[in-house]
């Protein structure tokens, strides 16, 4: 079952389309990264999923049907910095929260618990530390039980320990059934949590798919010979190779981690008879292959 279905989705402000014909589906009992630069679009695809915006263009789906009012109770939202009176417990505040959503007053101790405030439940909000006013953030959004948890970057601002605790967080919640869908401009952090992973830049879709089929360590071999046009097309038959670039007076070919055999590549080549004039093996990082799909 797909929790969403985003069938070309778009948005304008003005002349600026902040989203351009957006299309990918969140299936269940995932951790659904949305992953892209500041500006990409993120916010307002969360925005429009959630209500809070209207689309220009396309249409959305919640749990296989046209989206409505019984549909976003099952959603539990976290869509910007927490917003809580500072002077007022975590308990009070949430008492707060479930008559605004007419929903969870009963639920408070548990989801307290959930999130590990449950000593600190009757200290004021100011007390707290940004990764524990973001853990009651949390706390406000599991209130009625969701089936769906959506969040727009949930670490941000956090210190190193404030996002290990919001990391392992996401993690409990997704093991114990929970579809997240999680809004990210820290490729480390949706590598680390995600199951799937849609990639935005300035508003386009640039890829989607499962996390280890996006966000993967490549081999990448660099090679070079006196006629780097033929020594391209002899590669883009090479076994196993998901990638062959001509840049830079090289040809680089992309294989799976470990993969890498350079004496298979020089061998190869040679019976179709291409002398290499460059064989180098080069780990590429998850960084470098964000960067690559991005820009």
């Amino acid at each position: 079952m797909d929790i969403l279905k985003v069938n070309d989705l778009s948005k304008n402000y003005g002349y600026i389309k902040a989203l351009k014909n957006v299309s990918f589906s969140v299936p269940q009992n995932t951790v659904y990264g949305i992953l892209g630069p500041n500006g990409s679009g993120k916010t307002t695809l969360l925005g429009i999923i959630t209500d809070v915006l209207k689309q220009s263009g396309g249409s959305f789906q919640l749990f296989e049907e046209a989206p409505d009012a019984s549909h976003r109770k099952k959603i539990g939202t976290l869509l910007e910095t927490p917003n809580f009176y500072h002077y007022l417990s975590a308990v009070k505040n949430l008492k707060i929260t479930a008559a605004i959503k007419g929903r969870g007053a009963d639920d408070i101790d548990r989801v307290l618990d959930v999130v590990d405030l449950t000593k600190r439940k009757d200290h004021a909000f100011s007390t707290y530390s940004l990764g524990m006013k973001q853990r009651l953030a949390i706390a406000a959004a599991l209130l009625g039980d969701p089936d769906v948890l959506i969040f727009d970057e949930p670490t941000n601002g956090l210190d190193p320990v404030g996002i290990a605790e919001i990391r392992e967080l996401i993690i409990k919640l997704a093991a114990s059934g929970k579809t997240i869908i999680m809004a990210s401009h820290l490729l480390d952090e949706v590598e680390k949590v995600c199951t799937h992973v849609a990639i935005l830049k300035q508003g386009t879709l640039i890829t989607h798919g499962n996390v280890n089929e996006i966000l993967v360590n490549d081999d990448i071999v660099v090679v070079a010979s006196s006629d780097n046009e033929k020594l391209k097309n002899i590669l883009i038959n090479f076994p196993g190779n998901t990638m062959v670039l001509l840049s830079d007076n090289t040809v680089k070919v992309h294989l799976p981690n470990g993969t890498a055999n350079l004496e298979e590549i020089n061998r190869y080549c040679f019976e179709r008879g291409v002398v290499l004039s460059q064989l180098q093996l080069r780990k590429t990082s998850l960084e470098a292959k964000f960067m690559e799909l991005t820009n």
